[in-house]
């Protein structure tokens, strides 16, 4: 039996990033379609959640959401690099098991994946003793992915992870801009919303990912082999161009800003040149370095890279703290335009 509609939980640790990645490529194999579901608990019956909402609705509906728009939306954007369909449902419930059961049979999903023990910052809502519970109440057949306690995440397993989870947020946040860049032009958003989408765009691969790709990743790989110095210098390339192309989308976005005529679809235009350009440079990563490096690299090797991915290395790359919260914040902005259809990296 092929199975054609996946309910997937995700969390935002590095154990449901993983399983989001395998989910996605079962799905493509299947021609399958995934509902990513995040269970959320529920702020509003908390003292402080009740205050809140007294005091300032507006902020309330920000700060209950939490980053949940953002866990789904780097789940979808995985998805929407594989040309795989995919939805989301985020729920409130303080009996997650109940919620994600109930949400795949009204989605009408056939299967459920996840895997047991996930460990991000609701991991207690998707943990061990929420998969079992999901077995023993599931009328629908249940595919565990991984089993935490049994199988611990490797160096090399949490440096792809962590990799593969910056490019999702960076395409969650590039797909924002062209969906709000769809809109009928009386509908785009203000150029403030967008101009805060390019500094995101812009700082963070500046000052964390590409830096620590560079001077980790490529240098690991470019010691140990050869034959991918063609690609590196490349992608080595790609990044110090970056700085330029986005001044010259900062450009275009201010003649908009200004009014000039035109300038609002030149942006658009613009925009999506570099959208494709980032595809391509992520599936050159993803469908090249990342493969490269899992033959070549050593344990050693692999430890100095998550070590450098998950904020524990060298101080020259002090992770910003403000990246997460602006992120969510864009994302939150953003949630009223909806994505379109899906997009495929280049093979």
């Amino acid at each position: 039996m092929l199975y054609k509609h996946f309910a997937v939980p995700v969390d935002g640790s590095p154990l449901s990033s993983s399983t989001v990645e395998q989910a996605v490529g079962l799905a493509g194999a299947c021609d399958a379609r995934i509902t990513f579901i995040h269970v959320k608990s529920d702020f509003a019956s908390s003292e402080d959640g009740a205050l809140l909402h007294t005091m300032s609705p507006d902020t309330f509906a920000e700060v209950s959401a939490g980053n949940a728009r953002a866990i789904v939306a780097k789940a979808q954007a995985a998805a929407r690099a594989a040309g795989v369909a995919s939805d989301h449902a985020i729920l409130t419930h303080d009996r997650p098991h109940e919620a994600i059961l109930a949400c795949a049979q009204d989605k009408g999903c056939d299967l459920i994946v996840m895997a047991s023990r996930g460990q991000g910052a609701i991991g207690r809502l998707l943990g061990h003793s929420v998969t079992e519970r999901v077995m023993q109440g599931s009328t629908l057949p249940l595919l565990i992915t991984t089993v935490l306690r049994n199988r611990p995440l490797s160096d090399e397993a949490r440096a792809v992870a962590v990799i593969r989870d910056e490019h999702r947020s960076l395409a969650a946040v590039i797909q924002a801009v062209q969906a709000a860049l769809a809109q009928p032009p009386a509908d785009r958003p203000l150029t403030p919303l967008l101009g805060a989408m390019l500094d995101y765009i812009e700082a963070f691969p500046e000052r964390s990912h590409h830096p620590k790709e560079d001077v980790y990743l490529f240098r690991a790989l470019q010691r140990r082999t050869t034959a991918m110095d063609e690609v590196l210098q490349t992608l080595e390339q790609q990044h110090a161009q970056g700085p330029e192309e986005m001044a010259r989308l900062r450009t275009v976005l201010h003649d908009w800003a200004q009014g000039q005529a035109g300038a609002g679809d030149a942006f658009a235009e613009r925009f999506g040149h570099f959208a494709q350009a980032q595809w391509t440079h992520m599936a050159l990563e993803e469908r090249l370095v990342l493969p490269a490096a899992s033959q070549y690299l050593t344990d050693e090797d692999w430890k100095g890279i998550v070590a450098a991915f998950e904020g524990n290395a060298d101080p020259r790359f002090h992770e910003d703290p403000s990246f997460d919260a602006m992120f969510t914040r864009l994302l939150s902005l953003s949630d009223r335009f909806p994505v379109g259809a899906e997009k495929r990296l280049p093979a």
